[in-house]
């Protein structure tokens, strides 16, 4: 239940920061954060990341869906025991829904964290974006963490000591 609550919370706050920039920022509109790196610039996206497959509204939809069920999927089957893993797909089916939730209702997505980083103006984001990117890295470490534990049972059964 816990890493749906995560997920409600991303949800939650994602759409309130998309419904103060569209009603408070004009298209376009930016205000300055962090000089030269951090701006709050509205912005729409009717693709995916940096704005690729733009208008593919029923192959988001599609692919959409499909995510979110395999999300719930592996929450349910795989995440018990393993807070690191729950939280990272918890992070993701927010992320998830609250980009799915602007394309089902406003035909595109709703961007606003533009950052330069290093003079590179990055592709403006929101916090369904980051909350995806964080639960990716999340899952990446658990990956990471179980393949360290699966070698150190092979190596310690190899060798036939067992050490608890």
């Amino acid at each position: 239940m816990f890493f749906y609550i995560i997920a409600v919370f991303i949800i939650a706050l994602d759409q309130f920061t998309k419904w103060l920039i569209v009603k408070n920022f004009q298209l376009g509109e930016s205000v300055e954060v962090i000089e030269n790196f951090l701006y709050i610039t509205s912005h729409r996206n009717k693709g995916a990341a940096w704005g690729i497959l733009q208008g593919q509204m029923w192959f988001f939809y599609l692919i959409t869906v499909i995510v979110i069920i395999g999300i719930i999927y592996y929450i349910q089957k795989a995440a018990k025991g393993k807070w690191l893993l729950g939280v990272s797909l918890g992070f993701m089916l927010g992320g998830a829904i609250g980009n799915f939730i602007d394309r089902v209702f406003r035909k595109e997505v709703v961007d606003f964290v533009n950052t330069y980083i290093f003079g590179y103006d990055f592709p403006v984001f929101n916090i369904a974006d980051s909350a995806l990117v964080i639960g990716v890295a999340m899952l990446m470490i658990q990956m990471l963490l179980e393949e360290r534990v699966t070698k150190k049972e092979k190596s310690n059964g190899e060798s036939g000591t067992h050490h608890s």
